[in-house]
C-alpha cells in the first residue's frame, strides 16, 4: 500500500511538472525554442526519478501483470498533476494567453479523426520510451540530455500525441467533455503501443542479432 501512494504522490508531481513544460511551451513566441524548453520537465522528472506515464508504460512487457496497476495509478496521477498546473496556472496573470493557447491546440486535436490521433501517438510513445530509457541506460552525461531533449523536439514539433502533456492543455484550454474524455483515452492507447515497441523488438531479435 505504502508503495503504491509512494506512485502515485511521484505521479502527481510529475503531471505538475509536465504542466510546467507545457506553460513555457505556449508561453514561446518561437516553437523551437519552446518545444526544447518543454524538455525540461521531462529532464526533472528523469532525474528525480519521478513517474511519467509514457516512460513507464514500455516497461509493461518486462513486467509482470501487478506492473499494469501500477501504470493506472501512474496514469491517474499523472492527470491530477496536470489539472493542478493548470488549473492554477489559469489564476494567474498568464492565465488567459495560455489558456487561449491551449484552446487553439484542442480544436486542432478534436478536428482530427481518431485513426490520426491514435497514429500520432503511436510515434510519440516510441519517443517516449527512447527518452526515457537513453537517460536510464545512458553513463554519459551529454548522451543523457541528448536522450531527453531531442525525443521531446521532435515529438512537438512533428505534432505527434503525448497523453499527460494532453492532459495539461485539456485542462488550461478548456478542452474535457465526454469527446475529451474519448481523445484522451486513444492518445494513452496510442502512446502505450508506441512505448511497447522497442521494449517488444528488445525482447526478441533484436537482443539476438549480432
Amino acid at each position: 500500500m505504502k508503495q503504491h501512494i509512494d506512485t502515485f504522490l511521484r505521479a502527481i508531481v510529475t503531471g505538475i511538472m509536465i504542466g510546467i513544460g507545457g506553460i513555457v511551451y505556449l508561453s514561446c513566441d518561437n516553437k523551437y525554442v519552446g518545444a526544447f524548453l518543454f524538455g525540461t520537465g521531462l529532464f526533472t522528472i528523469l532525474s528525480f526519478r519521478l513517474d511519467l506515464y509514457t516512460g513507464k508504460v514500455g516497461y509493461a512487457v518486462e513486467n509482470k501483470p501487478p506492473y499494469l496497476l501500477k501504470l493506472l495509478i501512474i496514469w491517474v496521477g499523472n492527470l491530477i498533476g496536470t489539472a493542478v498546473a493548470g488549473i492554477a496556472i489559469r489564476l494567474t496573470r498568464a492565465g488567459a494567453a495560455i489558456s487561449e493557447k491551449a484552446a487553439a491546440l484542442c480544436e486542432v486535436k478534436f478536428s482530427d479523426d481518431l485513426l490520426s490521433i491514435f497514429l500520432l501517438a503511436c510515434f510519440c510513445g516510441t519517443l517516449m520510451f527512447i527518452a526515457a530509457d537513453g537517460y536510464k541506460t545512458l553513463t554519459n552525461p551529454a548522451s543523457q540530455v541528448l536522450a531527453v531533449f531531442l525525443p521531446v523536439m521532435v515529438f512537438i514539433l512533428s505534432g505527434f500525441e503525448h497523453c499527460v502533456a494532453n492532459m495539461f492543455y485539456f485542462t488550461a484550454g478548456g478542452g474535457w467533455s465526454a469527446n475529451g474524455i474519448l481523445y484522451m483515452l486513444v492518445m494513452t492507447a496510442g502512446n502505450s503501443v508506441g512505448g511497447i515497441l522497442i521494449p517488444l523488438f528488445r525482447k526478441g531479435f533484436i537482443k539476438n542479432s549480432v
